[in-house]
């Protein structure tokens, strides 16, 4: 029985993953996507599919893209 790094509850069919040398047990994906997904550069949301990079920063669609692109360079870090 694994307990699940994000909610943890004890469950007997947890998801077990090793990411980054960090090692995690998941009862659901939904777990594992709040830990492990990137949030979007742009709109916050968890990248859970291919996404887009632009100036080292992730994006979930080109449009957030856009929108961050515009935003870094009036605002540069």
């Amino acid at each position: 029985m694994s307990q699940c790094s994000v909610c943890e509850i004890e469950y007997d069919k947890c998801l077990d993953i090793n990411y980054g040398g960090e090692y995690y047990s998941f009862c659901c994906f939904e777990c594992a996507i709040h830990k492990l997904a990137p949030p979007c550069g742009h709109c916050g949301c968890r990248v859970i599919g291919h996404g887009t990079e632009q100036r080292g920063s992730i994006y979930c669609c080109e449009k957030c893209a856009e929108h961050g692109a515009v935003v870094k360079a009036h605002h540069p870090e």
